[in-house]
């Protein structure tokens, strides 16, 4: 394997991982910045509100726009969230209940 090769494998390895790198990067900056006002409760009630405020945003904006809306893909990535800890804000039970209301629904469709 030549170099060049080498490190074109590299680089590309880097750029499918920034976004996640960068978002640690953020998210340790969010930690500090928690640090910062410990005990201060005005202060981190107010990084409280805006975290929630961007969770919605991407939540409402982003996220949802990117949802499949293919049925079947759809409930494989509700299947996935359900595995690795459920959606945001949905506790697993509410997710379970969600995806078997899909399995039921998709049943009695193809009984049709």
């Amino acid at each position: 394997m030549s170099d060049a090769s080498t490190t074109t494998q590299i680089d590309e390895s880097l750029v499918r991982g920034d976004w996640e790198a960068r978002l640690s990067s953020e998210l340790e900056s969010l930690e500090e910045l928690a640090a910062e006002v410990d005990g201060e409760a005005q202060a981190l009630l107010l990084l409280l509100r805006r975290l929630e405020e961007l969770h919605r945003t991407i939540q409402d904006g982003a996220f949802r726009s990117s949802l499949p809306s293919d049925r079947g893909e759809l409930f494989n990535l509700l299947k996935g969230m359900e595995k690795s800890g459920g959606w945001p804000y949905i506790p697993r039970l509410q997710l379970r209940t969600f995806m078997d209301l899909l399995q039921n629904d998709d049943d009695s469709a193809m009984a049709a």
